[in-house]
């Protein structure tokens, strides 16, 4: 298959090497890229047979950045790839992803993106976990995004420019909206793709994603929010809304109000009801559906804190920096960032 492999990683220990193992037979060229591992992730590669590069330090570590730089790579060494799918290194690739979705591409010339099912390979260690595996369970068929691991089709990836080097987070979605622009389609199919581990067993360690994810809402919204696609603008509005507004709003008023303003706190359950009959319809089960429901409600205020960083950085023109939450496979080892 004329299909190469970008892995990315930084300090995945472990799972770095199920990841390689996992995708090594199936292509000639896979390339791995280091972000400022101090694991040994790069000796690790190399003895397995997979080309290695090593970012500069110069420049802060983010994933597209990453990535971009491993199609640079794999495109210097392979210049008849038609493919590249793109995997972080704490995932491993199901065996026979590579053939149905190098066919999918293949079979549809329009198409630029194409993703499978993304699993928790341990949901049950931990309810974070747990959350993240509900998170990739997205509708099969035509979609607007995709997740860090996927493959696309070379000339599209090339003609769009890549990935936007300095966006700390939700630098997919951004350069699907590109994609879109440009007339590409993107697609879930209906197949396993990979499996990951998220390694989050901590409260801590979920309200910092999510605080990323709110940056990633504040800044593809600033980026995109004016074009008609509108990204990421309804999700930014919400996450003010509930997770600054409101409750700034049912606070400061309490001593006027003789506490009569408090009562608002009381629309977070219509929210939670309203979201969960939403995951109720799209087939998630009465546990899983509050569960979900739930952390969707808490995870207004994170987001809400993650766009303010953004807002902050953006106001004072000060660069953004990688909001890491996963720790590491090594002690005293700096934290792992996918």
């Amino acid at each position: 298959m004329s299909v190469g492999i970008v892995i990315i990683g930084r300090n995945e220990g472990d799972r770095l090497r199920r990841c390689l193992a996992s995708v090594i037979s199936h292509s000639a060229k896979v390339i791995y890229v280091d972000s400022g591992s101090t694991d040994g992730s790069v000796p690790t590669a190399r003895a397995m047979g997979v080309e290695a590069v090593e970012l500069a330090t110069d420049v802060p570590f983010t994933a597209a950045r990453a990535r971009n730089a491993g199609f640079q790579r794999l495109a210097a060494l392979d210049t008849q790839a038609e493919f590249v799918q793109f995997v972080d290194g704490d995932c491993e690739i199901a065996p026979d992803w590579m053939e149905k979705a190098a066919d999918a591409l293949r079979a549809q010339p329009g198409l630029g993106v194409v993703f499978g099912r993304r699993r928790e390979r341990f949901p049950n260690a931990s309810v974070y976990n747990r959350l993240c595996d509900m998170e990739w369970d997205t509708p099969i068929g035509q979609a607007t995004e995709c997740g860090g691991d996927a493959m696309f089709r070379a000339a599209a990836f090339r003609e769009v420019g890549g990935y936007k080097p300095d966006l700390i987070a939700g630098e997919e979605p951004e350069l699907c909206v590109r994609l879109r622009n440009a007339g590409w389609k993107i697609e879930r199919l209906d197949a396993e793709m990979t499996l990951h581990d998220a390694a989050m067993t901590r409260f801590s360690q979920w309200w910092k994603r999510n605080v990323r994810n709110g940056h990633a809402f504040a800044q593809g919204a600033a980026l995109h929010g004016k074009t008609p696609a509108r990204h990421w603008v309804k999700q930014a509005r919400s996450n003010w809304l509930w997770g600054a507004i409101l409750p700034l709003i049912a606070v400061s008023l309490a001593w006027p109000t003789r506490g009569i303003s408090l009562v608002l706190f009381a629309l977070y359950l219509v929210l939670y009801t309203r979201v969960r009959q939403s995951a109720l319809h799209r087939g998630r089960v009465g546990h899983d559906a509050s569960l979900y429901s739930a952390f969707c409600v808490i995870g207004k205020f994170p987001h809400a804190q993650g766009q303010l960083r953004y807002l902050l950085n953006a106001l004072m023109g000060r660069r953004n920096t990688l909001i890491e939450y996963k720790a590491s496979d090594i002690p005293d080892a700096l934290p792992a960032s996918n």
